[in-house]
């Protein structure tokens, strides 16, 4: 792993102070995934087998509905993590999907190594804590927009919000995630 690799990582896990034999150990923990576009990184009914932090590229995380459409949970990119955390997490079979939507380069950690971090490093506890609150709010939140707002005030919120590397996307998965048909999607993002 590169220096610049490094950085990227560690400013995702600012929390945790770590020395230069700290550094050496935590680097040594993570291994590159690469992806092309539209691969299966985690495939409903197994489990996942890594914690993942996105150097490049764009992922969704999706179910199938009874029609075999795929719905949209939710995004990872450049800078944030990714996986089937429930899976990865419980060791039980992911009912979601995770795929590449664009050239996808990650780093990835096992199980036991993600778990070695909170016993050796005590503010990974810290960490982990903060980072599971985010998700928990982000998905009160995404629920409350579902519920409450119109379908052009989803759009105009997410556009508003979302990186740069999701309003290039496929438009079919952006408007899953926002729960509207392709075509008010296509239509809202013709008028705004």
């Amino acid at each position: 792993m590169d220096n610049e690799t490094f950085f990227r990582l560690k400013a995702f896990f600012s929390q945790v102070p770590l020395d230069k034999e700290e550094e050496h150990h935590f680097k040594s923990l993570w291994s590159v995934k690469t992806f092309n576009q539209y691969d299966l990184i985690t495939e409903a009914g197994n489990i996942e087998r890594y914690f993942y932090f996105v150097l490049d590229g764009v992922q969704a995380i999706y179910i199938l509905n009874e029609k075999g459409e795929k719905v949209v949970l939710g995004f990872s990119y450049s800078g944030s993590p990714s996986g089937v955390f429930d899976s990865f997490i419980s060791k039980q079979p992911s009912s979601t999907f995770l795929e590449a939507l664009k050239p996808s380069k990650l780093l990835g950690i096992t199980f036991k190594d993600y778990q070695s971090l909170f016993s050796i490093y005590p503010d990974f506890n810290v960490w982990g804590h903060q980072f599971f609150q985010q998700i928990l709010f982000g998905r009160l939140h995404r629920e409350v927009e579902l519920l409450t707002l119109s379908a052009e005030q989803r759009y105009i919120t997410f556009m508003q919000r979302c990186p740069e590397e999701l309003k290039v996307i496929p438009q079919k998965y952006l408007a899953s995630y926002l729960n509207m048909k392709p075509e008010t999607f296509s239509r809202l993002r013709t008028k705004n």
